[in-house]
């Protein structure tokens, strides 16, 4: 299991968040955790991961509405597909088969094996990262940056940066299309499904700005995030 996959885990006991961290750092995961719902779709929204450890029964917003909400957004194309393993004290099938018609990938009943939680992670991640699930992991060619399509996860030479959800997009498009000129009204089209006239075209240019700051050493002299004049951007691998 690489060093860069990133999960999130929700649950309000601080036992279960204490158990889980410890199997998954064991098995070389880095471990994110909340205690509420609300701070789980934040963190979602905020933040990039590998796989989302959920329980159901949280204060405020349920897991099973964390379930619904977050495969609806995918549904309409507003995020990736993410990961999720429901970890949940709730045995009944009843249970088992909400949580895995409402889109869970895998159903895990506490009290629960450490060893056998991280083996579902890595069997989880093994089948959504499968070829024909998305698009390959892509690596630009002689650049230090990293772009990795399945985790939705970008390294700067080696160390993780955070990305919001639309930066990825843009990112990932424009290393896929490397060392050509890209317009404004193509990227506004295909990062965020929209035209220049629902939807302003400084929209583009502040994602570019503020990816600049995040991956380019020097963002006012940007190394792989080029402007071209009077077009839009390109991308230097």
């Amino acid at each position: 299991m690489g060093a860069h996959r990133r999960v999130l885990v929700v649950d309000d006991d601080e036992g279960v968040r204490t158990a889980v961290t410890w199997a998954l750092e064991a098995d070389g995961f880095e471990v994110v955790t909340v205690d509420n719902g609300l701070a789980a779709i934040d963190a979602i929204d905020h933040s990039t991961f590998s796989l989302v450890v959920l329980d159901l029964s949280l204060p405020g917003l349920g897991g099973l509405d964390i379930l619904r909400r977050v495969r609806s957004r995918e549904a309409a194309g507003d995020r990736w597909r993410l990961p999720i393993i429901v970890l949940s004290g709730r045995d009944s099938e009843t249970d088992r088969i909400v949580g895995l018609d409402l889109g869970a990938d895998d159903y895990l009943v506490k009290p629960f094996s450490p060893g056998e939680l991280a083996a579902r992670a890595r069997s989880v991640l093994r089948r959504t990262s499968e070829p024909g699930s998305g698009k390959a992991p892509y690596a630009p060619t002689g650049s230090g940056v990293e772009v990795d399509r399945d985790s939705r996860s970008v390294w700067v030479d080696g160390a993780l940066i955070e990305l919001a959800a639309k930066e990825f997009d843009l990112l990932a498009y424009l290393v896929e299309h490397p060392r050509r000129a890209c317009r404004r009204e193509e990227l506004l089209h295909a990062v965020w499904s929209s035209e220049s006239g629902w939807q302003n075209e400084s929209t583009v240019t502040e994602h570019v700005y503020r990816l600049r700051l995040k991956i380019e050493t020097d963002p006012q002299n940007p190394t792989w995030l080029r402007t071209v004049r009077a077009v839009g951007y390109r991308w230097e691998g």
